[in-house]
């Protein structure tokens, strides 16, 4: 299996499935010096744990993240960093009675017509139980791009039912279970996700991450622009369907006149009057935000039966049982916040090695 790595100058490469003995990730191109010790690690891996609320799938994975190496009396030595999380809670005697059938919405087809078998144990690696070592590489990320940028996320939509953006508090998202910056909506959204759990069903959402502080000139241009290597982070996420920066698809709508990112000069430095770009023009950023969104389907782990067929041809009904997520959109907010900065991380230790260089309007700028 290719395709297990992300990056170029920061690369991390993750293993392990959901029902394995652990996952890990080996994380490359980090400088040294940087203080990292398990617990930097930690803080973010507790927000995307399992088993926080009723609201997230049960299963009670600690998540305790272990360092393997690349580290020496709590700095980077700018050798690979292997960090290990060790799965304690599978149940996989959840998953005998649909070992030979596929699951509607799953990978469970697709994964038997690629490699003539699958682990069917929660998925195996096509489980979203990988996502805990892109939350990790992330976390170190962080330290690479350091405390001038901030990295934000938020569910800004479930079941179609959107948070009001003139009520948004970022102060907010930290103080419910969904990390939704709109407190009304925070309440009608317990209501909706109640109502779903117990019918046994799911739904879809949007998550909105943001990164501020992000000097102008990251990416590169044609093939490698910033949104681009952006919207396939968040593309390889689990469930994710849609990816949109700025205005995305809304700008279609716009005029010229409106859609135009004006700019003027405030305190000796450029300024931009608007941000329908969402912090990238040419595939380079603008020193503006960056704003991303993406789309997550419905968890199709649901208890509605389904139809379906089994590896041997026969049609069948599926029932998936187990312990899901409602609505995966919740626990992948602090995904999309890792992949986000596992992107900038890079893009800025590419951007470092190309030298210094003169900079439009002086190297303040």
């Amino acid at each position: 299996m290719a395709g297990n790595g992300f990056g170029v100058a920061f690369r991390f490469t993750t293993f392990g499935e959901s029902h394995g003995i652990a996952l890990g990730c080996v994380v490359d191109g980090v400088p040294p010096g940087l203080e990292l010790v398990e617990a930097d690690i930690q803080r973010w891996l507790d927000r995307r744990r399992p088993g926080q609320s009723k609201f997230v799938t049960q299963r009670q994975e600690p998540d305790s993240v272990e360092i393997l190496s690349g580290t020496f009396e709590g700095r980077t030595t700018g050798t690979s960093i292997g960090l290990l999380i060790r799965n304690q809670d599978q149940r996989s005697k959840d998953y005998s009675e649909i070992k030979d059938v596929y699951r509607p919405g799953h990978a469970d087809f697709t994964y038997d017509a690629k490699y003539g078998l699958r682990d069917y144990r929660g998925g195996g690696r096509a489980s979203a139980r990988e996502t805990a070592m892109r939350v990790a590489a992330g976390a170190v990320a962080r330290k690479v791009l350091g405390e001038g940028i901030r990295i934000r996320g938020a569910l800004v939509e479930m079941g179609g039912d959107a948070v009001d953006r003139a009520a948004w508090d970022w102060d907010e998202v930290e103080r419910n279970p969904f990390w939704c910056p709109d407190p009304q909506a925070a309440e009608r959204w317990e209501g909706l996700l109640g109502a779903v759990r117990k019918a046994g069903s799911s739904v879809g959402a949007i998550v909105e991450v943001v990164a501020e502080g992000v000097p102008a000139g990251l990416g590169d241009p044609v093939y490698d622009k910033l949104d681009a290597d952006l919207a396939k982070a968040m593309m390889s996420i689990n469930a994710v369907k849609g990816v949109e920066i700025g205005d995305g698809f809304a700008a279609s709508r716009l005029s010229g006149e409106a859609n135009a990112d004006e700019m003027r000069m405030a305190k000796g430095k450029p300024t931009f009057l608007a941000n329908h770009a969402g912090g990238i023009l040419g595939g380079l950023s603008t020193g503006a935000p960056i704003v991303v969104r993406f789309a997550i389907k419905p968890t199709s782990s649901i208890l509605t039966p389904r139809r379906s067929i089994d590896r041997f041809g026969h049609e069948v009904e599926v029932r998936t049982k187990g312990r899901h997520d409602p609505c995966v959109g919740i626990r992948a907010v602090p995904v999309g916040e890792a992949m986000l900065a596992v992107v900038l991380a890079d893009h800025l230790l590419r951007d470092r090695a190309l030298g210094p260089k003169p900079r439009a309007g002086g190297p303040d700028w």
